[in-house]
């Protein structure tokens, strides 16, 4: 039986051709993956929104194959709404289907508050509108946000065509020493490649999307597993 050890259901955008590979990638022997998308072509606040109305049917869906946990697979979708936002839309899924829900927002500020993360600068691929979302959200929850570079990109099928070097590249030129990690924001950004060499170049704990999302779902899941290709939260914590 696939998922003899844990079932993992995933909710991500229509367009997202990143999030499923890399977690199939990396799941531990045992945990399977099981996906429902919601429709999202553009990453703007407008399509986030409409985006985050149809959770709770995917997460129906999801049920019916008896998945133990539900990730919402999006980081912009989970913080558009500012501090909070994220609680209250696991909170909903969770009330309408009785399963778990943890989204990427949720595991990312977990994640770097584990690693004592404070002041921290962050990679994105997305516009400055986004990013000023994404800096009101970090800052509502107390991190203090050095710098937030994006790449301006607005069609998500274009964000997943990405390479990891670009990710790589993006965070070693806005490196600062006083930073305490870098976050790479985004599911649909390829990241796992980079990881571990870019925490040793900069000497930094690095948190991205995907990364925190598998984390914590497997911590949620009782499933503790040292992955060390993907950074210091999965061999330390």
């Amino acid at each position: 039986m696939y998922g003899w050890r844990g079932r993992l259901g995933l909710i991500v955008p229509s367009s997202n051709t990143t999030m499923e590979m890399e977690l199939h990638g990396a799941l531990p022997d045992g945990v399977s993956l099981h996906t429902a998308r919601v429709p999202l072509k553009n990453v703007t606040e407008e399509e986030l929104v409409k985006m985050n109305t149809l959770a709770v049917e995917a997460a129906r869906l999801l049920r019916d194959a008896g998945v133990e946990m539900i990730l919402y697979g999006c980081t912009s979708g989970s913080f558009i709404g500012g501090k909070d936002y994220e609680k209250e839309l696991e909170s909903k899924i969770e009330e309408e289907v009785n399963v778990p829900v943890v989204s990427t927002s949720t595991a990312v500020v977990e994640a770097l508050r584990i690693l004592d993360a404070r002041d921290i600068l962050v990679i994105t691929p997305y516009t400055d509108e986004i990013n000023q979302r994404e800096r009101e959200f970090l800052e509502a929850n107390e991190f203090n946000v050095l710098d937030i570079r994006g790449l301006g990109i607005e069609d998500n099928t274009q964000i997943g065509k990405l390479e990891p070097h670009e990710a790589y590249r993006l965070a070693k030129a806005s490196f600062m020493d006083e930073a305490d990690a870098v976050f790479i924001s985004c599911t649909n950004m390829r990241t796992f490649e980079i990881i571990e060499p870019l925490e040793e170049d900069l000497g930094i704990p690095v948190v991205t999307s995907n990364q925190a999302s598998l984390w914590l779902a497997l911590r949620e899941m009782d499933i503790m597993e040292r992955i060390p290709w993907l950074g210091r939260l999965f061999t330390e914590f």
